[in-house]
């Protein structure tokens, strides 16, 4: 028996890692970034090898456990928590353990920031990356990942080679589009539903060591959404990116970042690149940053949330797809009445996107050439009343929204029930629930989602 096993887990399989009962484990994997809600597992594997996650898996089965992955704890909503179950801690299993020309091999639980790290230093660079960095590879492919590049590259699921997974029946598989093509495009954002994911095989490209920003201004919402969805479609840059910042009088002005990169003595031709937009918009600010640095621009901004203890603050994210045929009609409204202090100083997004480089059919889109992703990245005091207010109001925009034809981005905090999730799944729901009863029929994993309820 592995140290640290109560005896209310007896017949625990012989583990490479360790099983954690101790009170402050189960703390830790009861609580997310989200803060909003807090359900203790009855352990907490930490894993030495894949073999343990099969193990930990087929006993959590045997014995009517659930068990849900844990990265980097960044979800919003209790997504990875698993109520009197078993939480897998995918950050003990962290090995970079290939980097090639157009691949790199990793472990779930490698950071998006130790592989770039590793990349760079050999002049590559995922097609895709997150704002934020410190996100786990398992957690992003399970949700979708999304970046300022997903116009071009899709998400961060669609630029996955291949996959090792633990199925719900506690079975090690490994899959791609030519092996087990199914259960591949099952894991790939399916929210853990089918499988945990233990290892990667990621898509590389030629890493340009040199960002150019433009900073585009823009009067309105309308001219802002009609910029950013052309230049989605058009691709001429390599980042375009969105958000809404406070203004000096009050409401809101809109910034869209557009990065072209480049190797220098080489650069971009700016009277291209910026031809053919609005004439309302401002003067664009230009700047050359180092591509790593780029990567990395929001740890400043972190680092003086945590200084400021912010960050472990209550983050009752709202993130939504809207239509490009309704972001104006939808967002606009919602600005209008958004001040600060509903957001609590945290930003709201708005990323172009092009539907057609989503392939993966579980991350589910709206219809149409270009979507937003829509982000009110709330910041709540440590309070329960606020907290609650900010959940239902969550959910108001979400129902909105759904009338508006959007659906939702899994990650964030919306209250929602079964009927909510074969809405949101539509004309994909017979093929996930029979993924479900393929992978997973004992409904064994990642029960924090709630879409499979027992």
């Amino acid at each position: 028996m592995s140290p640290g096993v109560s005896r209310e887990l007896s017949g625990v399989p012989r583990l490479d890692g360790v099983l954690l009962t101790a009170p402050e484990a189960l703390a830790a994997a009861a609580d997310d970034f989200g803060h909003t809600v807090h359900l203790p597992p009855a352990a907490v594997l930490r894993p030495g090898s894949p073999d343990d996650v099969a193990a930990i898996v087929r006993y959590a089965g045997a014995h009517g456990l659930q068990v849900a992955c844990r990265g980097r704890g960044h979800a919003t909503g209790g997504q990875a928590q698993a109520p009197g179950g078993i939480v897998v801690e995918s950050g003990a299993l962290a090995a970079i353990h290939e980097i090639g020309p157009g691949a790199a091999v990793v472990d779930a639980g490698v950071t998006w920031r130790e592989l770039t790290d590793a990349t760079l230093a050999r002049g590559l660079t995922p097609p895709v990356m997150t704002d934020y960095l410190d996100l786990s590879v398992g957690g992003t492919l399970s949700g979708g990942g999304i970046g300022g590049a997903s116009h071009r590259f899709g998400a961060q699921v669609d630029n996955v080679l291949e996959l090792e997974v633990v199925t719900g029946d506690g079975v090690l598989r490994p899959c791609s589009l030519e092996r087990d093509p199914d259960l591949f495009d099952a894991v790939l954002g399916g929210l853990g539903q089918f499988a945990i994911i233990v290892r990667a095989t990621l898509r590389l490209e030629p890493a340009s060591p040199v960002a150019r920003v433009y900073d585009l201004a823009y009067p309105s919402l309308e001219a802002f959404t009609a910029d950013a969805a052309a230049l989605a479609l058009d691709g001429r840059f390599d980042h375009v990116q969105g958000q809404a910042d406070p203004g000096a009088g009050g409401g809101w002005t809109w910034h869209l970042a557009a990065v072209s990169y480049h190797a220098p003595p080489a650069a971009p031709d700016d009277g291209v690149l910026l031809g053919g937009l609005r004439d309302d918009r401002a003067a664009a600010r230009i700047e050359d940053v180092p591509y790593g640095a780029f990567l990395a621009r929001i740890d400043p901004i972190i680092e003086c949330q945590v200084q400021a203890g912010v960050w472990g603050f209550p983050h009752p994210w709202f993130d939504l797809f809207v239509p490009g045929s309704a972001v104006d009609a939808y967002v606009g409204p919602i600005m209008d009445g958004l001040t600060v202090d509903d957001t609590g100083g945290g930003p709201v997004l708005l990323f172009p996107l092009r539907r057609d480089r989503m392939t993966r059919p579980f991350l589910r889109l709206p219809d149409g050439d270009v979507c937003f992703l829509f982000d009110i990245l709330r910041t709540a005091p440590p309070d329960r009343e606020r907290v609650e207010a900010d959940l239902a109001a969550n959910r108001r925009l979400f129902e909105a929204a759904r009338a508006a034809g959007g659906l939702r981005y899994c990650i964030g905090s919306v209250p929602v029930d079964a009927g909510d999730w074969r809405q949101h799944f539509g004309r994909q729901w017979a093929a996930f629930e029979r993924a479900k009863r393929t992978y997973d029929p004992g409904h064994v994993l990642t029960p924090g989602q709630g879409i499979f309820p027992r």
